[in-house]
């Protein structure tokens, strides 16, 4: 290739006479990470190929052809055949490179008419995030799935729950499941809502002042499928809100991931003993043979600070961008993607790890103390009309006779309890009974069977978007 030549064929090269520096050419292009968008390319090309024929820029052969040469180029990247040239500097430039190879440039020279790479690229990634989006969606309404069966089924098993990492009530272990899947529920609610402002068409915007051979972006808008279209072309080229508020919901849902994998690496420690990671999710230590250690949940802790990484960085990036396009943007890629592989995998382990660990029940109701009783001894004196404030301090005398004694709660004798408070009678004991002490809190949001039921009937409906 002839000096210059390099640049020369380079679709902006023609106002340069200079070759490019070859360190240069490899810290600008982005076909490296921009090829997986070849198929959002070709579908976004195809469309724009109709509203050139509707416009009379190419005529209907023209425009047959055009389609025809963008197939041939998604089956070559399809069936890994496509091979790249070393001036492509990204899917826009190698495709368009491609087709009129097929085609011949006389009319593959024609589809760039009234389109920039500006408005391109952003169409590009809204159609290939719209994409990904339904499938993180099905994902996550996957691993909801998992977490509501398994509360409904596993719904007699009790443990402690916790505040502050210390004992406090007991609860079900369903209704810590569903604690979670509340959790991923909003993020779910929140996934669905962001599409449509996904779903804005920039195609038409060209490089930043709109097209000047009134190419129809209605046409445009009902062939890709979008939602809406971008009513100020200089806005519609730069506009990365849609990449910063994807990569903050994927931020924010990695860290409902992390708290769950935290609570479940706590509880499938030996100390505690209440769950068990299938071994599939497990893995050993290369000196200690007894060793099960649950990784799967470790890196989907680590995961969550890679995609707040990559979020906030990319925010550093778009910050002091001016108006309209600037390369800068080109830095919007790498940050989506790997969120998007992040959080789609992370998706996929937590599904199968909640498949498939094991639960020990009798572990979970051991762990529980009568202690954690306390409050419902203040509910019984409530119930025969002391009031709260006073019922709270007796509860709390009696745990500290309790401790002075070296004994359970459970264990002082009426004596004791009518020194506290001549309110207590023999039916006092009946407090010191974990599934009754559950069984009292029904009301909307509690653990009681009737309302974990409940909570499963409403998950399911929210899943399916029926509620």
């Amino acid at each position: 290739m002839a000096e210059g030549d390099f640049t020369k064929r380079k679709l902006w090269g023609g106002r340069f006479t200079g070759s490019t520096d070859p360190l240069m050419h490899a810290f600008n292009q982005s076909l490296s990470y921009d090829k997986r968008m070849y198929a959002a390319d070709v579908k976004g090309s195809i469309a724009f190929s109709k509203a050139l024929l509707k416009a009379q820029i190419v005529d209907e052969r023209e425009q047959a052809e055009i389609e025809r040469g963008l197939k041939v180029v998604e089956t070559e990247w399809r069936d890994g055949k496509f091979i790249i040239q070393a001036d492509d500097e990204d899917i826009h430039t190698a495709n368009e490179r491609r087709l009129s190879e097929i085609i011949g440039k006389d009319i593959g020279g024609k589809l760039h008419t009234g389109r920039s790479r500006n408005d391109q690229v952003a169409t590009d990634m809204r159609i290939w995030l719209m994409d990904e989006t339904d499938k993180v969606e099905g994902y996550l309404k996957n691993l909801l799935q998992v977490m509501v069966s398994r509360a409904e089924k596993e719904v007699d098993a009790i443990l402690p729950g916790y505040t502050h990492l210390q004992r406090a009530q007991p609860v079900r272990w369903s209704h810590l499941v569903l604690s979670h899947a509340q959790a991923f529920l909003t993020d779910l609610s929140r996934l669905r809502e962001l599409r449509p402002r996904i779903s804005v068409l920039p195609l038409g915007s060209a490089a930043l002042a709109g097209n000047p051979y009134s190419l129809d972006r209605e046409l445009l808008r009902a062939e890709l499928g979008f939602a809406s279209i971008g009513e100020n072309s200089m806005h519609a080229v730069a506009d990365r809100d849609f990449v910063v508020e994807w990569l903050q919901w994927a931020s924010l849902c990695m860290i409902h991931m992390s708290r769950m994998a935290e609570d479940l690496i706590i509880y499938s420690s030996g100390e505690f003993g209440f769950v068990t990671l299938s071994d599939a999710y497990s893995t050993g230590s290369s000196i200690m043979p007894q060793k099960k250690n649950p990784d799967s949940l470790e890196l989907l802790r680590g995961k969550s600070g890679r995609v707040f990484g990559q979020m906030a960085g990319f925010m550093m990036s778009l910050k002091g961008v001016p108006s309209t396009y600037n390369k800068d943007l080109q830095e919007d890629k790498e940050p989506l993607f790997d969120c998007v592989d992040s959080i789609s995998a992370a998706l996929q382990i937590a599904e199968g790890v909640i498949a498939t660990l094991t639960i020990h029940p009798d572990k979970m109701l051991k762990a529980c103390t009568m202690d954690m009783l306390a409050t419902d001894i203040a509910d019984y004196l409530v119930r025969k009309g002391v009031p709260f404030r006073e019922t709270h301090h007796i509860s709390g005398r009696a745990v500290a006779l309790a401790e002075q004694k070296q004994c359970q709660i459970s264990d002082l004798s009426m004596d004791q309890w009518t020194s506290l408070s001549p309110k207590f009678t023999q039916d006092v004991m009946d407090v010191f009974n974990f599934e009754a002490s559950v069984e009292k809190r029904n009301a909307i949001g509690g653990p009681a069977r009737a309302m974990i039921a409940r909570q499963v009937q409403v998950a399911r409906k929210r899943i399916t978007g029926s509620a």
